[in-house]
């Protein structure tokens, strides 16, 4: 990692590993993203249920 990315905010960090290993296994740009909208539902749903349990 360089310099530049280790003082990167940690969801920085955390894009750059997702996209570097999203690289590796070669998967076409749609499959990516149709999965990466699913991830993203479900942390939506996550992140809504953590908020709805501290209220």
């Amino acid at each position: 990692m360089s310099n530049t990315l280790e003082a990167a905010p940690s969801h920085i960090k955390l894009a750059v590993d997702l996209i570097m290993l999203l690289e590796q296994h070669e998967l076409p740009p749609e499959q990516v993203l149709a999965a990466l909208d699913i991830v993203k539902s479900d942390y939506q749903q996550k992140l809504e249920n953590c908020d709805t349990a501290k209220k």
